[in-house]
């Protein structure tokens, strides 16, 4: 069978800002004739949209940058594209320029929109077009296409932007200053995947804590989920990421008391340390981290946290690590996503002139990682004998004979089932616990 004249693949590295943004620009091609492919040498365009937060996302961008000159030498008319966070950096732009002129369309986080226009711009042009907003121009467009990659659970981006400049992170300056979404934008976007049949929806934002602070209406997070835990349809609601120094009162009274509010909260804490955390410019200590953890604990006693940790930071000490330890120790987290810095052009801390050396980052990172796997294992085993809530997801990845799902909290469940129970809560049972999944059958 001859394939589409009209044929795309979008490559997507990051966070969910990011995926979400691969369902939007999946959507606009779609809605312009395009079909989707699975195989490079099959699509006529393919865009990579990416991310600058880590160092090895962008090494691997690179490299995928370098094998698709071969695409382009093989079908000179193939659209090449990139564009995400990397873009948003000048000296990206212009690295882009000097060594992957094969590349046709470079283009950043707040060009979305304009993608119909620059894909012609780039077919007609046959030379590579630039087009990247650096200033965020505060202008949020609704209603533009989406190209759901579940039918199940869905993103709905209810803010974009940064405004707390943490020294590492160069999310600020790819993505812009804070803009909240209008809160009737965000619960028609809901109401609409409730029609269409999802169960699950997870809020996403730089700082979802934020959310509302922007805005001429009177409206904060707590109240937004307030309004969506009133739209029939919707199950389950998830959110990340929570910034811990706009974790509100508010906020915590909201998880405990509304019934489709998750037990689950991601607070991302990036050190034990006090001191650490002041050279980071997160705005809280190590004791502000650990109240709110205890606040949280009291108003939702089986709530799971999750976390990220970053380590050798520049000027972290063995006490410094110590405390960090002593945090994990603490709180006990479900799970954390552990990370070595490494610089960020662009951002405050890579100018720092004590960098820790690479040897003792990977050490300290050896031991967090052992010892949080331990920590999850033993909080996964607390489940065992009882009966989870799980929303059933589809066949399990690993055994074709069982399911799998979700709890409220989070936490894989694997279970013997069959595809009728796709899309519907269930209770399970626990019989067994491993460190990444529980294993359960259903009552």
């Amino acid at each position: 069978m001859d394939l589409p004249l009209r044929t795309y693949l979008i490559e997507t590295y990051g966070c969910q800002m990011n995926e979400r943004d691969t369902e939007t620009m999946a959507g606009i091609l779609e809605s312009l004739g395009y079909v989707p492919v699975e195989k490079e040498e099959d699509a006529s365009i393919i865009l990579l949209n990416t991310c600058s937060v880590r160092e090895s996302a962008e090494n691997k961008i690179w490299a995928k940058m370098g094998e698709l000159k071969k695409i382009k030498q093989k079908n000179p008319d193939v659209i090449l594209g990139i564009c995400g966070c990397m873009p948003q950096q000048e000296v990206t732009i212009q690295k882009i320029k000097q060594s992957y002129p094969h590349m046709d369309l470079v283009f950043g986080t707040h060009n979305l929109h304009q993608l119909p226009e620059l894909l012609a711009k780039a077919q007609a042009a046959r030379k590579m077009v630039v087009e990247v907003l650096h200033n965020n121009p505060g202008v949020i467009i609704e209603n533009l296409p989406s190209r759901r990659a579940d039918n199940l659970k869905a993103f709905v981006t209810i803010m974009y932007g940064c405004n707390n400049f943490c020294t590492y992170c160069i999310v600020p300056y790819t993505r812009g200053r804070e803009r909240s979404r209008m809160p009737e934008d965000i619960i028609r976007e809901v109401e609409d995947l409730a029609a269409k049949g999802y169960k699950e929806i997870t809020l996403l934002g730089q700082n979802v804590n934020s959310y509302g602070k922007d805005l001429e209406v009177e409206i904060d997070f707590a109240g937004l989920l307030q309004q969506l835990n009133r739209v029939n349809g919707i199950e389950r609601i998830r959110f990340t990421t929570s910034h811990p120094k706009d974790l509100s009162d508010r906020l915590i009274e909201a998880i405990a008391s509304l019934e489709k509010v998750c037990e689950h909260i991601h607070l991302p804490v990036q050190s034990g340390s006090t001191a650490i955390l002041k050279k980071m410019n997160r705005r809280y200590s190590k004791e502000d981290y650990l109240r709110l953890v205890e606040k949280l604990k009291n108003a939702v006693p089986d709530i799971a946290i999750t976390t990220d940790i970053i380590v050798g930071f520049p000027g972290e000490t063995e006490a410094d690590f110590a405390e960090t330890m002593d945090l994990v120790e603490k709180v006990r987290f479900s799970a954390a996503y552990t990370f070595i810095y490494n610089k960020r052009s662009g951002t405050p801390a890579a100018e720092y002139n004590d960098q820790v050396p690479e040897d003792v980052k990977s050490q300290r990172i050896q031991h967090l990682i052992d010892r949080q796997n331990q920590i999850t294992l033993e909080e996964n085993l607390k489940d065992i004998g009882k009966t989870l809530e799980v929303l059933v997801e589809g066949p399990s990845k690993t055994n074709p004979e069982f399911f799998s799902g979700r709890t409220r909290t989070n936490k894989i469940v694997v279970f013997r089932g069959n595809s009728d129970l796709i899309g519907r809560l269930i209770p399970v049972r626990i019989a067994n616990a491993k460190t990444w999944h529980l294993e359960g059958e259903i009552i």
